[in-house]
């Protein structure tokens, strides 16, 4: 029997999604269509505070519909957030190979790091289409990068490959925020403690909605030195 999910709420209807999802999922027939619909919209709702309840959700849809692209998309983005690296890369492959997307790639190559394979991590971070990538991206996929080659103790090679982000753009976004983070972080495990709370200050002088601990990280520094 086809694994049946979590419990859906009688007030999710599915029409709840993107209209361009939804005309993906009218090569379904109608019942099903609306059954996948639901469970997507339920996966959307508690991916941020249940990650674990999105999967099994996001799980259910896939089981029901595994050749519509953005169902594979969905699950492979629910089972990241819940851990579960090995279905995260499957589904996004899969998501890739049926819709050529190369947005996923850096969730991609942050699995593989998971996984304990940082070579396979920076052959993504290397694919060609990064280049193209918006600024946003660009920068989770230069994190990603930094951090496997932290994972092979390259720590100078993981700097380097910071230092050629735009650490110093003036956007205020959350991307930014992370880049410099990223670069405090990793100053820090390379034995330069003084440069990484510079960098933890820079992090925090952006961070308006507060998605780091940069501020805490340079006071930790700051009274270590004393």
């Amino acid at each position: 029997m086809a694994y049946d999910g979590p419990d859906l709420s009688p007030e999710i209807t599915g029409s709840e999604l993107d209209k361009v999802i939804l005309s993906q999922l009218r090569a379904l027939p109608e019942k099903l269509a609306n059954r996948v619909a639901r469970h997507l919209v339920a996966a959307g709702m508690c991916i941020d505070d249940d990650p674990e309840t999105a999967f099994q959700h996001a799980r259910a849809a896939r089981i029901r519909a595994p050749r519509i692209a953005v169902v594979r998309e969905a699950a492979g983005e629910a089972a990241y957030a819940a851990g579960h690296y090995p279905e995260a890369l499957s589904d996004l492959r899969a998501a890739k190979r049926m819709n050529g997307a190369t947005a996923y790639l850096p969730i991609m190559a942050d699995c593989h790091r998971a996984m304990k394979q940082p070579e396979q991590a920076l052959k993504l971070a290397k694919s060609p289409s990064v280049a193209n990538f918006a600024p946003e991206a660009k920068a989770e996929m230069t994190i990603v990068e930094a951090g496997a080659r932290r994972d092979m103790g390259q720590f100078d090679a993981a700097l380097r490959t910071l230092e050629l982000a735009p650490l110093n753009n003036k956007s205020r976004g959350s991307w930014v925020v992370r880049l410099r983070y990223a670069y405090a972080d990793t100053l820090e495990e390379a034995g330069r403690p003084q440069d990484a709370a510079e960098w933890f200050h820079r992090a925090h002088a952006i961070d308006s909605d507060e998605i780091t601990d940069a501020a805490a990280r340079a006071e930790a520094l700051e009274k270590s030195a004393l």
